[in-house]
């Protein structure tokens, strides 16, 4: 009981910072480099009652960097990224990013690289070396969670009425494999060496034979994580058989980045955050690309702000819906989905039977997936218990 009071009043010592007498070694660093980021008596200051030895983070980057490495090393790695972004919302630490030695030192992660791209212009060439090496970790990371899946999504489904004896890997069925080769069990390594597979036969199906998918990305300041995302799905999509991609990222001006979706690296390097918003003129470029409109699927994703003709690229956008082009409008693609937007906007688009709503990266595999079946994107979302925006004509 007594043990349970000691660490109570040890966490509530360092969630008020009152003092570190008493503290052990690491308690006293982790107290100092929380007050150095949320006390608010100062970015230097030692001016706090009873707070000695505390202070703000400066500004070197030796500095900065050595708090970082206390932070990663008493929290885990969610929590850091939570600790790094009121740093640089409260301390100013983002120019910090164009020192090598803090972008090193930093938690790698997708809010981390837009940022990254967004200083890129201003970086000098050391920093971009240390900034590539931390984007492709990054890249290398989601590419490992979300391949996979989106592969899965697309590829199609196991069908389990038919079999065969050359499946892959994942399709194996193997109760009846083992049954099969029992008579090749092997007692002295006390296991049964398969010499014939059975396994689940794949669905060939040709909906997605060549469907063409444009994704056609806001690239406007506001949209730094979506865009992210955005390029990692354009590349993983681009590396399969069954569809055919193009990336295309715009803001006043358009980059077609279709030709580097082999390298995630270089895409997230060509593409430059900020500026205005074209959206009507991004759109008829990717009209001017489509082959097939009835094998077609344009994914648009923006928060709708038009800065050039909003009049002209409604009316685009209905051509392409009468067309027959299966276009899907993502407010955002982020791990929250919690978008801001132009809600008029949003609103006359969903009026013209275009399905507009926000999307996380987990959702946005099995999203393609029904897309590319042109099944009911409204029957997928309340299935997965996401809001699409209605019309107001619709809600009236």
């Amino acid at each position: 009981m007594t043990d349970d009071i000691a660490e109570r009043d040890r966490r509530w010592r360092l969630a008020l910072g009152i003092d570190d007498e008493g503290l052990s070694e690491r308690d006293t660093r982790l107290s100092q480099a929380m007050s150095a980021l949320y006390e608010p008596s100062g970015r230097g200051n030692n001016s706090g009652k009873g707070k000695k030895g505390r202070g703000g983070l400066g500004r070197s980057a030796p500095r900065v960097s050595k708090w970082l490495g206390d932070i990663r090393e008493f929290f885990p790695s969610t929590v850091v990224q939570i600790v790094q972004k009121d740093a640089f919302e409260r301390l100013g630490l983002r120019e910090m990013l164009l020192e090598p030695e803090f972008l090193a030192a930093v938690e790698a992660d997708v809010n981390l690289v837009a940022d990254l791209i967004t200083l890129r212009g201003v970086m000098p060439d050391k920093t971009k070396q240390t900034a590539r090496i931390v984007i492709a970790q990054v890249v290398a990371d989601l590419m490992e969670r979300l391949e996979r899946r989106t592969a899965q999504a697309l590829l199609g489904a196991v069908d389990k009425s038919k079999r065969t004896n050359r499946p892959r890997f994942r399709d194996i069925d193997w109760p009846r494999t083992i049954r099969a080769n029992l008579q090749h069990y092997q007692p002295e390594y006390k296991t049964v060496v398969p010499e014939q597979l059975i396994g689940f036969m794949r669905k060939q199906r040709r909906i997605v034979d060549l469907d063409e998918v444009i994704m056609c990305v806001d690239q406007s300041g506001s949209m730094g994580t979506s865009v992210v995302y955005s390029s990692i799905f354009a590349a993983v999509m681009a590396s399969l058989p069954v569809v055919k991609t193009r990336l295309v990222c715009f803001d006043t001006a358009i980059i077609d980045l279709t030709d580097e979706l082999a390298d995630p690296v270089e895409v997230l390097f060509g593409i430059q955050l900020g500026g205005g918003t074209d959206i009507n003129q991004a759109v008829a470029y990717c009209q001017e690309r489509i082959e097939d409109a009835s094998k077609a699927h344009l994914i648009l994703i923006t928060d709708l702000y038009e800065g050039g003709d909003a009049e002209a690229f409604q009316q685009r956008l209905a051509h392409l819906i009468g067309m027959g082009v299966n276009v899907i409008v993502l407010l955002a693609l982020t791990d929250t989905g919690a978008p801001s937007y132009d809600t008029v906007m949003a609103e006359n688009i969903a009026a013209m039977g275009a399905p507009v709503f926000a999307c996380t990266p987990h959702e946005f595999p099995d999203l393609m997936a029904c897309a590319l079946k042109r099944n009911d994107i409204a029957d997928w979302a309340a299935n997965n218990d996401i809001k699409l925006i209605r019309s107001s004509t619709t809600e009236s």
